[in-house]
């Protein structure tokens, strides 16, 4: 049975319809959630998880899985995985003691959404305070951060397996946050480059153009300028897509040149933002095989305004094992390493 990981830092008390025997836990939202009326939170950014402590021998968790999988666990141990529509499970069997349950995000949303519902203990347990963590890292990227087709042992995959296939727990994302112990965030969205999508598609669409959005498929609401999430770190993977295919007729460069030229202005300014809203944040930059010297560039520009802001981090000699030649598990571990030397020599 699959697992994702944990996200972001932000505590919302939601309620739901529930028996006077039942208290609902405030929950630990990992990655952006949009309260709904009724106590309903809906996330659609791949990663996003949410978080609860507790004593007792069960707890109670509602969720409207919408057309996505999501893992329950309690104790780090996966106890259900939901796919499509609305459930209320009841997990019980726990032993004495205090008790954490999560829900996460196994699969990427580009449109649409899940809705978080609540978790609930009753007579016999005890809400505690959600858990926490010191570090806190954002990442954000393409198909590599969200694990695209991971799980696959195949590059041929249909569109079925793809969606069945991805965990963004497996990416390097969650992983390298697991060995920081830090909570995170994900804002990531498969064909999206830094000027330039995935074979041209949707122009005016990337993803520094999306990164302001709730739920990624929907243009409202945007994020609160200020809202709490203060990262220590933010982890950006961003040019496969602008550069891993040629340039077709009409689009808005004349050549690579100019591309390459756009590809680095715009992400200088996209962090130079970044920075303006988060000034405590230390950046890593994902330098792949066809953009290296462009993220070495970029690194160079912002550094040069704010000495040792950014570093940028090679990824190279990856075997893209997974579906539609994505990194797989093993490469996803590669970059989880690489990363972490780097976050190593920038954290506190």
């Amino acid at each position: 049975m699959r697992f994702l990981s944990f996200a972001a830092v932000a505590v919302l008390a939601l309620s739901h319809p529930a028996s006077a025997a039942e208290t609902a836990l405030t929950p630990n939202i990992g990655g952006r959630a949009v309260a709904q009326p009724g106590g309903a939170a809906a996330f659609g950014w791949p990663g996003v998880y949410f978080e609860g402590r507790f004593t007792g021998p069960s707890v109670e968790v509602a969720v409207d899985a919408g057309a996505e999988h999501l893992a329950v666990s309690v104790d780090g141990r996966v106890r259900a995985e939901l796919s499509t529509g609305s459930a209320r499970l009841t997990l019980g069997g726990l032993g004495p003691g205090e008790h954490v349950v999560r829900l996460d995000k196994l699969t990427e949303s580009q449109t649409g959404s899940a809705r978080f519902l609540g978790f609930f203990v009753g007579s016999g347990g005890r809400a505690l305070p959600p858990p926490a963590r010191a570090r806190r890292i954002e990442f954000i990227g393409d198909s590599h951060t969200v694990g695209y087709g991971v799980r696959s042992t195949k590059r041929d995959c249909t569109q079925a397996e793809i969606h069945d296939l991805t965990d963004t727990s497996l990416a390097f994302g969650p992983t390298l946050a697991r060995r920081l112990d830090a909570d995170y965030r994900i804002v990531a969205f498969s064909g999206r480059g830094v000027v330039r999508n995935y074979g041209g598609s949707s122009p005016g669409q990337s993803l520094p153009a999306l990164y302001s959005r709730m739920i990624p498929g929907e243009a409202s609401p945007s994020v609160d300028p200020a809202e709490p999430w203060r990262p220590d770190l933010i982890v950006i993977g961003l040019g496969t897509n602008d550069f891993s295919t040629p340039l077709q007729p009409g689009e808005a460069w004349t050549d690579d040149a100019a591309l390459h030229a756009a590809y680095r202005q715009t992400y200088a300014a996209f962090i130079r933002d970044l920075a303006r809203r988060q000034p405590q944040a230390r950046f890593l930059l994902i330098a792949g095989d066809s953009f290296a010297a462009d993220v070495e560039d970029v690194a160079r520009t912002v550094d040069a305004e704010a000495p040792s802001l950014a570093t940028p981090v090679r990824i190279t000699g990856m075997d893209l094992g997974a579906c539609d030649w994505h990194p797989s598990i093993a490469d996803q571990r590669m970059m989880a390493d690489r990363l972490e030397a780097a976050a190593r020599a920038v954290l506190p």
